[in-house]
């Protein structure tokens, strides 16, 4: 797969470190899971003015729950001088202190911020035994605060139901966000992908479910995330966000380096030739994003 132009500048910008241990998660982010670790607003700075000569149209802060950075406010007020942005984050941790100037520079910026949280399911029950108790009660306490700084946020499900429940969980997802005074809101399901705890609570990916050739024959490219995007982390370039923890997907210390074309070898390669760019706001198994 070869990158047609860097229209997408990812940053793992807390690493895999997150306030959350979710049995789903695809790079076991963690507490204590330093494997890959913050990147400071220096290094950001440093990678949105290389970025510039590439032409890059749009900015992602990922992790880890990048609230946990406390430079997470001067890289975005940074970042919206150069391109509109998006922060995803599981909801749980919006202290005033940081959203509030967040919002002021949001509304301020002639780039646009978007904010996705992670919830698992319209319920306490279904999103709490995938997220962690009370897990459910301060992510919807954490869209109550974005709704109030005027964003409106895109709630972005993982598909840990039954999927011919997804138009029941669908609106009950719309039901319970409207009780929060979100009258149209904005919702992602994703599919599941089933490598790091993900592989271990359902199962891994088969021999079967993998890229070949012929696969591709015939296929649009541009709906993958590693045509356009790669990923910044604190220990190099990697081609998309799902495989930081893959050895094979890093790609060099430099954007010059980072444009060589990404092999679709890995399995969770699969998930993406399903269903597109999926990290992407846009792609997903069905939302309702405007």
């Amino acid at each position: 797969m070869r990158l047609d132009h860097l229209d997408t500048l990812w940053f793992q910008v807390t690493g895999t470190i997150c306030n959350l241990r979710c049995v789903h998660c695809f790079i076991s982010c963690a507490p204590d899971n330093d494997s890959f670790e913050f990147l400071s607003l220096d290094e950001v700075e440093d990678w949105l003015r290389r970025s510039e000569k590439w032409g890059v149209k749009e900015y992602y802060f990922t992790g880890g729950e990048p609230f946990m950075h406390p430079d997470l406010p001067a890289m975005l007020e940074r970042t919206l001088e150069q391109g509109p942005a998006s922060v995803l984050t599981n909801g749980t941790l919006l202290p005033a202190r940081a959203l509030e100037p967040i919002a002021r520079t949001a509304r301020a910026a002639s780039y646009s911020l978007e904010m996705r949280v992670s919830l698992d399911g319209p319920s306490p029950e279904t999103n709490d035994r995938i997220r962690g108790e009370g897990t459910f009660d301060r992510a919807m306490d954490g869209v109550r605060k974005l709704l109030a700084e005027g964003f409106l946020p895109i709630i972005t499900a993982t598909q840990v139901w039954e999927p011919e429940r997804d138009e029941e969980v669908r609106q009950a997802f719309v039901a319970r966000l409207r009780s929060l005074g979100y009258e149209n809101p904005r919702l992602k399901i994703l599919p599941s992908l089933r490598i790091g705890r993900e592989a271990a609570r359902i199962r891994p990916y088969t021999e079967e479910e993998r890229v070949t050739e012929a696969m591709m024959e015939g296929y649009e490219e541009s709906q993958l995330l590693c045509a356009s995007s790669r990923v910044v982390t604190n220990r190099g370039i990697y081609a998309c966000p799902i495989l930081i923890e893959t050895p094979a997907a890093r790609m060099g210390s430099t954007l010059e380096e980072a444009s060589s074309p990404v092999r679709l070898g890995e399995s969770a390669c699969y998930t993406c030739w399903l269903y597109g760019a999926i990290c992407s706001n846009y792609g997903g198994i069905g939302q309702d994003v405007s």
